[in-house]
């Protein structure tokens, strides 16, 4: 199985940026795709971005293309999201996802982290 601890949220104004860490641990790593998820208080979780590890491809959702990159280090064992310009609307808990598939639906996804917050004033 996989494990997955997410960092490098915080505070930050309208048009920063920001990198999100996801540190991943398991035998079968390499073979999963990755995906990341926001949810803002009362709202359902949204998916944000996927790499499949593989084949090098990814998938954005429309809100954030052309704003975010998904990126790994495999050596490192991490997947990486580099959230430029952001956004109000950014704000939200961020989750990295282990799943088997390069998709944006969520039940596809098999292992989750805990979260990390983003919160982007004003």
């Amino acid at each position: 199985q996989v494990q997955l601890v997410e960092s490098g949220g915080g505070l930050v104004q309208a048009g920063d940026s920001l990198r999100l860490s996801c540190a991943a641990s398991g035998r079968t790593f390499s073979t999963y795709t990755m995906g990341w998820f926001r949810q803002a208080p009362g709202k359902e979780r949204e998916f944000v971005a996927a790499l499949n590890w593989s084949g090098g491809r990814t998938q954005y959702a429309d809100s954030v293309k052309g704003r975010f990159t998904i990126s790994r280090d495999n050596a490192k064992n991490t997947v990486y999201l580099q959230m430029n310009r952001l956004k109000p609307e950014d704000t939200a808990v961020y989750y990295c996802a282990a799943g088997t598939a390069l998709t944006s639906i969520s039940r596809f996804y098999s292992y989750w982290g805990q979260g990390t917050q983003v919160t982007v004033s004003s």
